[in-house]
């Protein structure tokens, strides 16, 4: 098959051109198709994609090849467009509609940058501006830029003052009620993965977007923090310090939206109780499940979440707890069954505890002391009992018991040789 490109006026547009000019490694390579129509894709053998809009796939590179098209607000919500591939809608109509100006350049066959809206100008000061008043006709343009605003902060880019301003008019306006749970979702995990999600939050929260999105979590910037040590500082801060350890410690998703969801309760903690901190976890498990069920949050991270608000209490006071307290504490995080879920568990405990004694993370000692006391305890198995002819429930009380025995002697030892620090037993 020739090559069919040839026969087309394409350019290479959007994020592509952006991160090659930033000397980004560029993951898709997406091309605007002008002055072409369906049938001509189609008769040079493209496959079409889009139902709503004229997107292709080159039958050999697999790369998406969209027509030039224009936008014009038809209806509430993201999907609220009619749209006009026709062959006359020209280059720079097509990037007119784009939401930054970064992200509305063009790149022909001979490498020439088409830049008609100064995103280059906007690249090299680092900021991220809106191309145009039709920014506010899209809801979901809120979660794209604060998710680019987390992306490039280690390049130093912040957001246009008049784009934050049409963003928080667009939050205020009750559009970003018409998102799909799977989108906002969609939105959340891609910047959770990234290396400040941090950023992303305190961009929605900044915007007002957050108190639509997720109140609960809104709410803790209103909140003082329930750790003595961090008393100045709202809770909502002191979670994005801890999702920031999290970043440090784990790649996953699972562990950093676990580490967001970790003080969640405080935020209906009553202001004349501000110093039960043991309260919030209680409070914080209903509003998990309902965010996640709001969300639809895969169930992997529902339950580390879960978990994490739960019992991360329990893991920074291991050393006061009483063996047959710490035995129980396995058996509700499932440990025997899920260990690798516990490895989770315990470095969303890690982030937590740092930020809460700025610690450094190594002085985490109750990960240690947990973990090996499982791997100790997980090698009690039922064979010894069977061959001593127990059954059934006898088998299990007699494990329970020697991993009871076990544990009680193993944490009188760990104290004593690894000289405990006072505010942790």
């Amino acid at each position: 098959m020739a090559n069919i490109t040839q026969q087309l006026n394409t350019f290479l547009v959007g994020g592509a051109v952006r991160d090659a000019l930033l000397k980004r490694p560029v993951v898709d390579n997406d091309y605007v198709v002008v002055g072409s129509s369906v049938q001509e894709m189609l008769n040079l053998g493209f496959l079409q994609v889009g139902k709503d809009f004229p997107v292709f796939i080159h039958p050999q590179s697999r790369q998406e090849y969209a027509l030039a098209r224009t936008e014009k607000k038809a209806g509430q919500g993201y999907t609220g467009f009619n749209c006009d591939a026709s062959a006359s809608v020209t280059l720079e109509e097509d990037l007119l509609r784009r939401d930054l100006s970064i992200n509305a350049m063009a790149m022909d066959e001979s490498g020439k940058i088409i830049d008609p809206y100064n995103g280059q100008i906007d690249l090299d000061n680092r900021l991220l501006r809106h191309v145009s008043p039709a920014f506010i006709e899209d809801p979901l343009r809120v979660l794209r830029v604060a998710r680019f605003a987390a992306r490039y902060h280690d390049y130093g880019f912040t957001i246009a003052p008049e784009t934050l301003a049409l963003m928080t008019k667009l939050s205020e306006s009750g559009e970003l009620s018409s998102l799909s749970a799977e989108r906002i979702w969609q939105e959340m995990e891609r910047s959770l993965a990234d290396t400040h999600p941090e950023v992303f939050f305190q961009v929605l929260y900044q915007c007002q977007a957050l108190k639509s999105l997720w109140p609960d979590l809104h709410n803790l910037w209103d909140t003082p923090d329930l750790a003595k040590s961090q008393a100045k500082i709202c809770s909502g801060s002191q979670t994005m310090m801890v999702l920031k350890q999290a970043v440090l410690l784990s790649e996953k998703t699972t562990v950093r939206f676990a580490s967001v969801c970790h003080n969640l309760g405080q935020s209906l903690t009553p202001p004349d109780n501000i110093a039960a901190d043991a309260d919030h976890e209680i409070a914080g498990v209903a509003l998990i499940e309902a965010v996640c069920k709001r969300l639809r949050v895969p169930t992997a991270h529902k339950n580390l979440a879960l978990k994490v608000c739960q019992f991360h209490l329990y893991a920074h006071k291991v050393f006061q707890l009483k063996a047959s307290t710490i035995l129980k504490l396995y058996n509700q995080l499932d440990v025997w069954r899920k260990p690798e879920e516990f490895d989770d568990f315990l470095l969303c405990c890690q982030a937590d505890f740092t930020v809460r004694y700025g610690l450094e993370i190594a002085e985490y000692q109750q990960k240690e002391f947990l973990y090996t006391g499982f791997k100790m305890l997980n090698r009690v198995t039922a064979k010894p009992f069977v061959e001593q002819g127990l059954k059934g429930l006898e088998i299990k009380s007699a494990i329970a018991e020697q991993r009871l025995a076990e544990l009680d002697k193993y944490q009188q030892s760990y104290i004593k040789q690894n000289k405990i620090k006072q505010h942790l037993i």
